[in-house]
């Protein structure tokens, strides 16, 4: 599990987007714990957990608003009230996405309307979000805007045919942006974690059984993931160790991918 030292992300703001439960609520919670004040924004309610973070770090560490990130009017109202509530925003990490609620299925088996709305979460969302917060950090020539992306694309996943789709674009907008906001001094990286046993997805039956046990035995360190695992490298990527790299997918999954 990652060991990690305080006060890395001292006077930053940090916006996680599905950030109130599974691997997003871990996610709040490292960043909080390196001295970064967090606005929590998810389609569920992060009260609960702004409240916990709050207790541990001060009132003033944690916010939380409920929003849909496939929304552009949420969008643009999550990120004015980030800037009203804490003057800035340093760090984006786009981390909503659909994918615990998806059944795995043959690829002639997805109806259109349910690609399409993986892709408005997955894809969209991520482009609404960097469209909305770029240019706050535009205008103070620094950022980091941090993609969730995932290894699937990297292993070709079969049977879940959209959501790979949409991460295999996420690793595409990365590189494509951070040639476009590498000259105000943002980066812009991708997170690819491998199957991670979250709470979220262990309570899909149907993924556990399928995936669980064979991405287990293709990994280097043959045992299971969790969400622990991604924060050393997520507080790398948010900090300023990672200040001269951007543009790069870090696969965060016990070496199942041999990039």
């Amino acid at each position: 599990m990652a060991r990690l030292g305080p006060g890395r992300l001292a006077g930053k703001t940090a916006i996680v987007t599905g950030g109130a439960r599974g691997i997003g609520r871990h996610y709040s919670q490292a960043l909080a714990a390196e001295g970064a004040r967090v606005m929590i924004a998810d389609i569920a309610d992060g009260k609960t957990l702004a409240e916990e973070i709050a207790g541990r770090h001060g009132a003033e560490a944690i916010a939380s608003v409920k929003f849909d990130v496939s929304d552009e009017k949420a969008v643009k109202n999550l990120v004015a009230q980030t800037i009203e509530h804490f003057g800035q925003i340093d760090v984006l990490v786009n981390n909503a996405a659909v994918y615990s609620t998806l059944t795995p299925r043959s690829f002639n088996e997805w109806d259109t309307d349910l690609w399409d709305k993986v892709m408005a979460v997955n894809v969209r969302g991520s482009y609404l979000m960097v469209r909305h917060v770029a240019p706050h950090m535009v205008e103070r020539r620094s950022g980091k805007i941090i993609n969730i992306a995932s290894g699937a694309p990297y292993k070709g996943v079969p049977r879940m045919l959209p959501y790979v789709t949409s991460k295999g674009a996420i690793l595409a907008f990365t590189r494509a942006l951070s040639r476009e906001l590498g000259q105000y001094g943002i980066a812009v990286n991708s997170l690819s974690p491998g199957y991670i046993l979250s709470d979220t997805g262990l309570q899909n039956a149907t993924h556990v059984e399928e995936e669980r046990v064979p991405v287990r035995n293709s990994r280097a360190f043959k045992r299971d993931a969790y969400p622990e695992d991604l924060l050393g490298a997520l507080v790398f990527l948010a900090s300023s160790d990672s200040d001269f790299v951007t543009g790069q997918s870090l696969v965060v999954d016990g070496g199942a991918v041999n990039n």
